[in-house]
């Protein structure tokens, strides 16, 4: 029997000790294996705003190739109202760990922002061109502010959905969609994982503004919540995050969304509840920082 073999075997047993519990694993262009995550609707979660998230089973450990990062493939359950998903990137090996359901896709509203800062970016560079300040003020304050107006005059001096289109292209994104309202893109969990991975390696923003991206994503000043909450603020400081979150009338929900990159990890939460139940984007917020402290090693 092979290593790999014996690998899977283990988990397979590791599984069956947990009542069907077990961690998730999954490899790039695969699906983790069906065990169900439908969140319930929770009492308590609802009268607070902040979802509740059941004690991680004992027992469930993390391959030993994922040991020594912050983050690993543990057991994640959260009651809520709604629905959430996640997945998380081991950036030394391109593998992606997540719920069952982290190839479901929805709108990013905000979060895409940083693809399109990225883009720009990286556009002006490839041109042999250094971007004026009152752009690399735009830039900024689409990351940081999460500024809608940046993002819209960015997102046509990079061709609308053809920058998307090419986001999909560059980062080798499987789920997602481009549409001409940026706010509509659609990603998956999985995708935004992939995305953070894209504009971790440089790809996105290229080698010149990659670390400017990064700064900016690290150092945000509106929609500071979420996956990073779940860490101490000396670990928090170094992890880049892009977030959004809106009101769907049209479905009359809420959507909140969390991107984060930390050291040698991506990490992608999409959530979704009833807009008549929700107290904003704090119910959202708390599920990606529950999704995330579940993850911590």
């Amino acid at each position: 029997m092979s290593k790999a073999s014996c690998w899977l075997l283990a988990f397979a047993v590791a599984a069956i000790l947990l009542g069907g519990a077990a961690v998730y694993a999954a490899f790039p262009h695969s699906t983790p294996s069906p065990t169900s995550h439908e969140p319930t609707g929770s009492p308590s979660a609802e009268a607070t705003g902040e979802p509740s998230a059941d004690p991680a089973p004992t027992g469930a450990t993390v391959p030993a190739n994922m040991s020594d990062l912050l983050v690993g493939p543990h057991t994640v359950k959260v009651k809520m109202t709604g629905k959430y998903s996640w997945a998380l990137m081991d950036l030394r090996t391109g593998k992606i760990y997540g719920s069952d359901n982290m190839h479901d896709t929805q709108k990013t509203a905000s979060m895409i922002k940083a693809w399109i800062a990225a883009d720009y970016l990286r556009r002006q560079a490839e041109n042999g061109k250094t971007p004026s300040s009152t752009y690399l003020d735009l830039a900024a304050k689409a990351v940081q502010r999460s500024d809608n107006n940046a993002a819209s005059t960015l997102f046509s001096a990079v061709g609308n959905s053809a920058s998307t289109k090419r986001m999909i292209s560059m980062c080798k994104l499987e789920d997602s969609k481009s549409d001409d309202n940026w706010s509509n893109t659609l990603l998956s969990a999985y995708d935004t994982a992939k995305l953070g991975a894209c504009i971790s390696s440089g790809t996105a923003a290229g080698e010149k503004w990659t670390p400017w991206l990064l700064t900016k994503m690290r150092t945000t000043i509106l929609g500071t919540w979420g996956i990073k909450k779940a860490f101490t603020d000396d670990i928090a400081k170094n992890i880049a995050i892009k977030n959004g979150w809106v009101d769907r009338q049209a479905t009359q929900t809420y959507t909140v969304n969390c991107l984060a990159i930390g050291d040698k990890w991506s990490m992608g939460v999409m959530t979704s509840y009833p807009l008549s139940f929700s107290n904003g984007e704090a119910y959202g917020a708390g599920i990606c920082k529950q999704v995330a402290a579940a993850l911590k090693n």
